[in-house]
This record gives C-alpha cells, structure tokens and sequence, in this order.
C-alpha cells in the first residue's frame, strides 16, 4: 500500500479523524487509525472505539490499495508538525514509512484484523446547513449536564417533526432549546433522540466550517438503525450511539407569563457580571436588583470583598431582586447570538427567561430559549 498527498489535506484529515479516538482505549487496538487506498483511487482514513465512529475520504492522484493500522494520535502529531510539501506514505513489511520533503518517519503497523469494523450508516433522513447545525447544537449543549451517574441529562434530546428540528438539554439548573428549520427527505418525517451532549457539540463544530450541508441520518419512529446516529458532510461521516430516550418533560417548564422584562446590551452585561463576579465564590450568586430604568449587579458580603456595578437598562414591571449562578448566567449571554440581551421574569424563585433581540413582530416565541433556576436569597 501507499500513496501520496498533499500535507494540508492529510493533516486535516487524521486531526479529524483523530478527535474520535479514545484517550485511553480499553484495548490497544481501539487506539489505531486505519488508513485504507481504495482500487478507485480513494483514502479513507477512519476511527472507531465502540461508541464514535468517523471517517474522511480523500481523492488522490497516486496511490496503491491497501489497509494499514497505525497509530492515530502519533500520525495526527507527525503529520502536524511536517513541512508544506507533498506526502508519501509507503508501507513496507510491518511498518509503515512517512516522507515529506527531508523528514521521514517510520511506524509501527497493528494488526488490521483486530480492528472492529465501521456500523453502517442508518438511512438517510434530511439535511441542515452546516453552519446553522453549528449554531443551534452550541447554544444548546451549554446546557447539558457533565455528571455521567444522570446519563439522561448529560445528552441532546433531538425532536423532529416535518421540517422542524428542536433541540433541548438541562442539567437540572438551566434549560436550553432551540428550533430551526432543516430539509426533511420525507415531508412527514417524525423522530426523537438523545445524543450525548459532548459527542454532539465535538461533531457540529468539526462539520460546522466546511461550507456545505449537514446531512443526517437516522431512523423515523419505530424504524431500522435505532440507537444510532449518523452525521456527513464534505467527505467526512461520523456516527454515534444514542443514550435511552428518557428526558424530563420540558416543555411544561418552560414559562409564559412575566410579571419583569429587561433588556441590555449583552456585551456591557457580560463584562459588567464577569467585574462583579470577581469576588464571587466558586456557589455564591451574583445578585441583581431591577429599578426603573437601571440595574445593580452585586456579589459577596459581609466580611467578604464586595463589588456592585450599575448599568441602565430597558425595564418593564414590577422592581424585582433576583440572584443566579454567575457562570449559568455568562454561559446564557454567550450562547443567545445577539446584541441585545432579554432577560423575562417572575419573581425572584421561579425560572427566569434569557433570549436574544427584541420580540418578534409577531409575538412568537423566539427560536432560542435559555431557562436559569435563580439562587434564593437569604432574607
């Protein structure tokens, strides 16, 4: 086996690649890249640990066929670090040759047997383009939970009804959902899934700058290739199995009615709470009192340091004083995409409201939601 090709291509390709492969395998072989030159001319480098797949295909000019295994994360290192000149990798008995320009490496080859096969991608069902997918996965997956003992909260629960895509994730504090639309293969296409949240966000930033769409594929309700997802674009695939369906229902948290609404400019709130919370312990809340028109952040008390920050602010309703997790809150303002912060309230114990910009001319619910339990306030 060999071929050769061009050092920005290649390294692209296996630093992809490679962002699938386990950081400690459970068996030495799940740490292997598998490079195969197809008979019509192709490389397909591909990784899978039992859980992700992924797969690049590259079009080359010259090339021999052949499979070789070798280390995944090494070659992404050698292949980073050689010079812009075009590369020949050449296989020679149980090793495997890397040449670019003066540099030339030798590695050891695994045994190609032992390296479970790549699943089947489920049927196609629709397709989004990449950088919405992007947008819309990043947004939400800031709200998913990191503790694996609640695996249910640790995904992306994805609803799809027709042309519409939701996405949805909570770690019990705050809520995140997005809608948007996506072009279904089959106009009456229904699903839900959950996917793990840190495998989601991994995979729509990688596909997320290639220009093109996004195609996904999955199966509708009750179809084949259940517990699996897969997403493609630009000759690149990659797959995932889904956590169980079980989410909380969500929906019915999500409130409608406001007794406050605020709006500031999201970038003077965010540098104006990231000030305050300064001297904010790791579980201390950033406090926030709402007056006609201006906003006092506040953070420690008592013995403790102390900072207070006033910023004017568009406000409707009743004077509020609320308190939140100053990292939810700047998650939430990172995640909402726009100049223009809206914060809707309750009462200083219920969940308050983060969107982005103004109401819609229509009164309709905006397609980004960011729901934060407030901390309650020592009286």
């Amino acid at each position: 086996m060999m071929f050769r090709v061009d050092r920005d291509v290649l390294a692209e390709a296996v630093a992809w690649t490679a962002r699938s492969l386990p950081a400690r395998p459970s068996v030495p072989v799940l740490a292997g890249m598998r490079l195969e030159v197809t008979e019509n001319g192709q490389l397909k480098l591909s990784g899978f640990d039992y859980e992700v797949s992924a797969e690049v295909t590259l079009e080359l000019q010259t090339g021999e066929a052949g499979v070789v295994l070798v280390s995944g994360r090494l070659l992404a290192e050698i292949t980073r670090a050689l010079p812009a000149q075009p590369v020949d990798f050449v296989v020679e008995g149980a090793k495997a040759v890397v040449t670019c320009g003066s540099a030339r490496f030798t590695l050891l080859t695994m045994p190609v047997e032992d390296y479970p096969s790549l699943p089947t991608m489920p049927p196609a069902a629709g397709r989004v383009g990449s950088d919405v997918f992007a947008s819309a996965v990043g947004q939400v997956a800031v709200a998913a939970g990191k503790d694996d003992t609640l695996p249910m909260l640790t995904g992306v629960r994805v609803e799809i009804e027709g042309d519409t895509v939701t996405l949805a994730a909570t770690d019990r504090y705050r809520l995140a959902v997005r809608e948007l639309k996506w072009q279904p293969g089959q106009p009456d296409f229904s699903a839900i899934a959950m996917i793990p949240g840190r495998t989601l966000a991994d995979t729509a930033k990688a596909l997320g700058g290639t220009g093109a769409e996004v195609e996904i594929a999955m199966s509708s309700a009750g179809g084949t290739g259940e517990g699996m997802i897969g997403f493609s674009s630009a000759g690149r695939r990659t797959t995932t199995r889904l956590l169980d369906p079980e989410f909380p229902k969500y929906r019915s948290l999500l409130p409608t009615e406001f007794s406050a609404r605020a709006e500031l400019p999201t970038a003077a709130f965010v540098e104006a709470v990231k000030r305050v919370a300064l001297v904010a312990e790791r579980n201390t809340p950033v406090r926030l009192a709402f007056r006609g028109d201006e906003v006092v952040l506040e953070a420690g008390s008592g013995d403790e340091a102390q900072a207070v920050e006033v910023l004017p602010v568009e406000f409707e309703g009743d004077d509020i004083n609320i308190a939140f997790n100053h990292q939810f809150l700047l998650e939430g303002l990172g995640a909402i995409d726009s100049d223009v912060a809206r914060l809707q309230m309750t009462t200083s114990t219920k969940p308050a409201i983060l969107t982005g910009g103004k109401p819609s001319d229509d009164g309709g619910v905006p397609d980004y939601r960011y729901l934060i339990m407030p901390i309650r306030l020592s009286s």
